[in-house]
Formats: C-alpha cells, sequence, structure tokens
C-alpha cells in the first residue's frame, strides 16, 4: 500500500466513457420530465374553464342566521324522576361519621374509638333520612343565634349538665342561648365587675388581665 500512487492522468478511453455516462444520465432525466408533463396534461383543466364553471350547491338552500335558543327543557311526564325510599324513624338523627354503635367496634387505644369513622361502601344507606317528629322549619338569621326549635333537637341534656354555666335554656317548646358560656353566665360586664373584686381596673395601673381556667368547654 506504501509503494502505490494515484495516476496522475486520465485516459483518454476513460474519459470517453465518463462523457457516455453524463449524456444517458441526461437523456433519462429529460425523458422522465417530459412523460410527467404529458400525463399531468391530460386531466388538466384550462384557467378559462375554471372561470366559466358555475359556484353553485345542489339540494342546498340558503338559510338566515338566527341566535335563538334550540334546546328545551324536558317535560315533567317525560323527566327521569327518581324515588328514593324514606329510612326508618330510628335514622332520625343518624350521623353517618358519628356512628355510636360503629365507634365501640375500634380499640380504646389512644382513644381511636372517638375519631371519626365513616361507613364504607357497602355500609352507606339507600333512602332518605327523616327529619324529627314535630320538625320545624329552623328560625332565620340573626334569630337562629339565639333561639332553635326544641323538636329539631329533641334532647334535653346539655340544659341540665350546663344550667350553671347559662349555655343554654329550655322554654317551652323552643332552646334559648343567652350567651357567655362557661366564663360569662351573667355577660362579660358582670365579669369584669367581679375580676375588679380582686385587682384594681380603676386608675389604668393595670392594663391585662390573664384568668386561667380548666379550659373545658
Amino acid at each position: 500500500m506504501a509503494n502505490y500512487r494515484w495516476p496522475s492522468k486520465l485516459t483518454p478511453r476513460a474519459k470517453q466513457t465518463n462523457l457516455y455516462g453524463v449524456i444517458l444520465v441526461t437523456i433519462l432525466c429529460a425523458a422522465s420530465y417530459s412523460l410527467g408533463m404529458w400525463k399531468n396534461s391530460r386531466g388538466a383543466i384550462s384557467r378559462a374553464s375554471l372561470t366559466s364553471l358555475p359556484c353553485t350547491f345542489p339540494n342546498k338552500t340558503s338559510q338566515i342566521l338566527t341566535f335563538k335558543a334550540r334546546h328545551t327543557s324536558p317535560s315533567e311526564t317525560t323527566a327521569r324522576v327518581f324515588q328514593i325510599p324514606s329510612c326508618g324513624v330510628e335514622f332520625s338523627e343518624y350521623t353517618p361519621c358519628e356512628s355510636v354503635n360503629r365507634s365501640l367496634s375500634f380499640p380504646r387505644e389512644r382513644l381511636i374509638y372517638r375519631e371519626r369513622h365513616c361507613p364504607s361502601k357497602n355500609e352507606i344507606l339507600q333512602c332518605r333520612i327523616p327529619a324529627p317528629y314535630g320538625y320545624s322549619v329552623p328560625f332565620r338569621w340573626p334569630e337562629s343565634r339565639d333561639v332553635a326549635w326544641f323538636a329539631n333537637v329533641p334532647h334535653t341534656e346539655l340544659t341540665v349538665e350546663k344550667k350553671n354555666q347559662n349555655w343554654v335554656r329550655y322554654d317551652k317548646d323552643r332552646f334559648l342561648f343567652p350567651g357567655g358560656g362557661t366564663m360569662f353566665p351573667r355577660g362579660a360586664d358582670a365579669y369584669i365587675d367581679e375580676i375588679g373584686r380582686f385587682i384594681n381596673l380603676k386608675d389604668g395601673s393595670v392594663r391585662t388581665a390573664i384568668d386561667t381556667g380548666c379550659g373545658v368547654s
């Protein structure tokens, strides 16, 4: 390989062979181009014929655009109505994730049974929870802040256990919420007067008083 040398000049015979190849390729390209032009010209449409063709659409008439609603609501007779049965009266106070029976089935460790435990998919009730007997439409705000119908929540346990704290009172057919709670059973003014018997709140020497309690609601 080291002693091989490329020829410095092409022989006359090689030059003649290359010339014949170039001519042959040129003839083939020209023939292919001419054949393509001839095939395309057979199905071509002249500019004059294009301008003379009518621009019409058979079996189609022009319509006036309108912006009115085209949908209608189904009639009451055709509307699909689902009839969901009512649950028994024993479910009138049923709260799915706060069921006592379900909570007691959980372990007492770390008070897990006191957490929320919602029913599984196969335990979901397929009925409507009935209202308590004698249920009435609740009071409107802001009146509902201070009063509620007893028939809607027929339980008086809280009025007995928290009677001295004035949270809630039972009066005839309704519950009353006087306000005040544990710290203010007779209102905020009476509470401030009671604190004033222990510390001086008159001359401004005491600006902040902290009353600590057990914090149980």
